[in-house]
């Protein structure tokens, strides 16, 4: 008797073994629902750039000499004109200098006019004596005066023409001179305007550096200036994702400073060298609604849309399984099973959604979100889910 209760309780293990496996057969295999991705219209694909405030023309101006600093004209923050004067260096040793020049400039000119009067004397000179020259060789062929004569006569227009010669000469070596004392004056003068700063455009004061009386050296920057209205912004784009950026596409940017507001512009121009070590790529964007007041080196948050889809289907990334930048496995929906696929992507949103280009058949569904109990061929229901 009690043999036959224990193969009755065996038995009856078995078989709640047996029925508690064929409920989870059951429960396992029964349909899915899940929910699929739906196609969408006018998608704007933006690719986020975190960059700064810059300046397109920035200029550390200093003097081409060194010497004290004996005047300033400008200090931080003001606006400046081309060619307004913004230092000065101490002047005195520099303008003797200037002085001595011009002084030697004046005594080439004197000696010019020297030499050009005295080769108009020569001049009268030999033409003296060619008239008594010819007049005592005549005579002499007629023997009226003597041959000794003739030859004093021959001789004293040969030393004539030698004095025009050198007259000539002199007049040559002055004009040199006087070339030699206008380069000097314009040298001397030259570095005098050195010690003169000037604006070289229309332009804000952002740093002075020295203050008077300072010693500076030749090259020494003294003011930090920027050009008007040439203020853009710099954003670094991870690589992967600036394959599509291109000038003129449309940019919103969000200062740091003031994140309600929300500033456009448009893309100015790509560098064509990434960042080796941190792999982006710079695109430099001018705005325009820039703020009436803008600081370099200001951190923006910028959003570049690269491209507007017509119409596409945009599965999250976090249902691609080993994405590589261009494919990846995604779960599918085949005549109600699911089924695996390799597709082939080409944008990715802002928020992390791939663009499907290929690979997916006709009737397929793409599934948005991947459940636990996910196996190829298992049963599964479609919901009228809305795109992700």
């Amino acid at each position: 008797m009690f043999g036959r209760r224990a193969v009755q309780r065996t038995l009856a293990g078995i078989g709640i073994v047996v029925a508690l496996f064929g409920v989870g057969a059951v429960y396992s295999n029964r349909p899915l629902e899940v929910e699929a991705v739906q196609p969408e219209r006018n998608v704007p694909i933006r690719v986020f750039g975190l960059g700064t405030v810059e300046a397109r023309v920035m200029s550390k101006v200093g003097f081409e000499a060194g010497a004290a600093l004996s005047e300033l004209h400008a200090d931080h923050g003001d606006h400046v004109r081309k060619g307004q004067v913004l230092a000065r260096l101490s002047l005195g040793e520099q303008e003797a200098k200037a002085a001595k020049a011009r002084a030697a400039l004046q005594i080439a000119e004197v000696n010019i006019e020297r030499a050009e009067a005295n080769l108009e004397k020569t001049r009268a000179v030999l033409a003296q004596r060619q008239v008594a020259n010819r007049r005592r060789q005549e005579l002499a062929g007629r023997s009226v005066v003597s041959e000794q004569s003739a030859e004093e006569s021959a001789r004293d227009e040969a030393v004539a023409k030698a004095d025009v010669t050198v007259a000539e000469s002199e007049v040559a070596s002055s004009r040199a001179q006087m070339a030699d004392a206008r380069a000097q004056v314009q040298f001397e003068e030259t570095l005098l305007g050195h010690r003169t700063l000037t604006a070289p455009y229309d332009a804000i004061v952002i740093e002075r550096h020295k203050e008077l009386g300072t010693v500076v050296k030749a090259g020494d920057p003294i003011f930090t200036l920027i050009a008007n209205d040439s203020y853009w912004g710099l954003a670094y784009v991870d690589e992967a994702r600036a394959g599509f950026i291109a000038e003129g596409q449309r940019v919103q940017a969000r200062l740091r400073s003031r994140p309600q507001d929300v500033f456009t512009g448009k893309v100015a121009r790509i560098g064509l060298e990434s960042d080796r070590s941190t792999e982006e790529r710079r695109v430099f964007i001018r705005g325009d609604n820039p703020p009436a007041r803008v600081f370099l080196g200001e951190q923006v948050e910028f959003l570049i849309t690269a491209a507007t889809l017509a119409e596409a289907f945009l599965v999250p990334e976090a249902a691609v399984h080993g994405y590589n930048g261009h494919e990846g496995m995604i779960w599918t929906v085949e005549d109600g099973r699911l089924n695996r696929r390799l597709v082939r992507f080409q944008h990715r949103t802002e928020d992390s959604r791939l663009e499907i280009v290929d690979g997916v058949p006709e009737r397929a569904h793409v599934v948005a979100r991947v459940a636990p109990g996910f196996r190829v061929g298992r049963r599964a229901q479609v919901s009228e889910g809305k795109g992700p």
